[in-house]
């Protein structure tokens, strides 16, 4: 059986575009645009499945459950959030089993202290370069697949500067990581010594609204990036979206203004397959009346 695989996503385009899919029919849709991997983001689970702020609040299980109902949906390799990974050695090896069985394709775990924040708030706290490396062994060694990726993110630019996050990113690669999130990169130049001192792929994080500009495709191909990740672009979206739906419904009366901003029926149904469930619930029930 051929599982979803990032590694080879990487392989077929380069940098590799992956885009936040907060459920399972933003995946559908994120795969029907063209991307060849998705993402599911610890404030996504958080805020869009709990309504909760993105302060470690959510848990194995939650992610798990949304995880589940994507990989159900859309078959293309899933990168989950799994923030400090949940607990100690044997925390962390529970959470990458679970995943893998969840149909994910890898997962960042990332050098906070437990009691984490978002990697563009002020107030984030790192833990040794050692007890990271622990984390990242653990999860390494709970990985028994080959097409599962350890990817192990470093918010240590913001509070220990270039030089050192640049020697933690060696150790997390010594110790096993298969590829680096570098998170807070305000520089193209910043990117560029990462990837120059690095032996595995890197991935940008160019969330909205945070420290890093919204460097280009082209931009961060130049600077060595491989992975470029867009975590909630769709959802931020599709918020705003819906606040406008919202606000104009009360205000109005009528949905009537805004048609033409909105998906229809038959376009939904092109990405639910609509009609050929509803062909195969006609050939069930007409085969049933022919006994």
């Amino acid at each position: 059986m051929d599982f979803p695989n990032l590694q080879e996503a990487l392989s077929q385009e380069s940098p590799l575009q992956i885009v936040g899919t907060i459920n399972a029919y933003s995946a559908m849709l994120a795969k029907e645009a063209g991307f060849r991997a998705i993402y599911l983001s610890g404030a996504g689970v958080a805020n869009a499945s709990f309504g909760l702020p993105d302060l470690g609040m959510t848990n194995l299980t939650d992610v798990v459950e949304d995880v589940h109902r994507i990989t159900a949906a859309c078959n293309l390799p899933l990168l989950v959030d799994i923030d400090t990974g949940w607990g100690n050695a044997f925390g962390i090896e529970r959470t990458i089993k679970s995943l893998i069985k969840a149909g994910a394709s890898g997962a960042h775990i990332e050098d906070q202290v437990q009691a984490k924040r978002c990697g563009h708030r002020p107030k984030k706290e790192i833990v040794s370069t050692s007890e990271m490396c622990d984390r990242i062994k653990a999860a390494i060694d709970a990985n028994h697949t080959t097409y599962f990726t350890v990817m192990a993110r470093t918010d240590g630019l913001a509070i220990e500067g270039l030089e050192k996050t640049i020697e933690r990113i060696r150790d997390y690669v010594e110790a096993g990581a298969q590829m680096i999130f570098f998170e807070g990169a305000t520089k193209l130049a910043d990117y560029q010594a990462v990837t120059n001192a690095c032996g595995v792929p890197v991935l940008a994080n160019i969330t909205e609204f945070g420290v890093t500009p919204l460097f280009t495709k082209q931009e961060l191909q130049h600077a060595g990036i491989k992975l470029i990740l867009y975590p909630l672009s769709a959802f931020r979206a599709m918020s705003a979206a819906a606040i406008n739906v919202y606000k104009t419904i009360r205000q109005q009366g009528t949905q009537q203004s805004l048609i033409s901003a909105m998906q229809t029926r038959e376009q939904l149904y092109d990405v639910l397959h609509y009609h050929e469930y509803e062909q195969k619930l006609d050939e069930l029930f007409a085969k049933g009346k022919t006994e």
